[in-house]
């Protein structure tokens, strides 16, 4: 449903979507039902209809039905938010499938720095190729990425991905995506680092193995 907004392009986006869907929805039903209840209650307990009001306590177990049940109602819909979250979070950020291949992501005010294995596909060799802002990778294939930060901290984010990631200083950090259809899509630090902040983009550009192969072999000596 969120796709109408922005592309959705890894293994995992949809089920973020879902649960930002999920959480969503759940809200909705119940501010649309407190304040129609609202609403109600001031229509039908209006003052030229009614009798001086009464001071109720609410300790009395008639009336604390009226508390236990929608607080009761409204847990059960925090349990499954939280049980969905927990499987989400699980996907995204502890269950990395083995790695195909691995890149590396550099952040430092205010540039992404992207170092991609070459036709070997295995980083920290001689033909590892180096670029700026622009991070190009192949559909369908599972990627780790070895995430740093040289300076402060940034936060690593693929909208169309649902990722986000910090980059702590003095820390490498793991994670993975694979991505699902081919395009260019930005990168984003969403992480308030500096005053350049703002104009810290990048893009990811995801290629068929056959259009990556073709970059790689138009990467010169001053890439690396």
């Amino acid at each position: 449903m969120l796709e109408w907004m922005i592309d959705s392009a890894s293994t995992f986006s949809q089920d973020v979507d879902f649960l930002i869907q999920l959480i969503g929805v759940l809200g909705a039903f119940w501010l649309l039902v407190s304040e129609g209840i609202f609403f109600w209650l001031i229509f039908k307990f209006r003052r030229k209809n009614s009798p001086k009001a009464q001071y109720i306590t609410g300790e009395k177990k008639e009336e604390m039905k009226w508390i236990h049940l929608p607080h009761n109602l409204v847990l059960l819909c925090d349990l499954a938010v939280i049980v969905f979250a927990v499987k989400v979070w699980y996907t995204v950020k502890q269950d990395l499938p083995p790695a195909e291949e691995t890149v590396r992501i550099i952040g430092q005010q205010w540039a992404w720095e992207f170092v991609h294995p070459g036709k070997d596909k295995k980083l920290g060799t001689k033909d590892d190729v180096r670029t700026i802002d622009e991070l190009h990778i192949k559909k369908g294939v599972v990627y780790h990425f070895k995430l740093e930060s040289l300076d402060v901290m940034h936060d690593f984010s693929v909208p169309v991905f649902r990722l986000k990631q910090d980059a702590i200083p003095g820390r490498e950090i793991t994670g993975w995506f694979e991505a699902t259809k081919t395009g260019t899509y930005d990168i984003q630090c969403a992480e308030m680092c500096g005053i350049g902040h703002g104009i810290m983009k990048a893009r990811i550009v995801i290629e068929t193995p056959e259009e990556h192969n073709k970059w790689l072999d138009g990467q010169g000596p001053l890439a690396h």
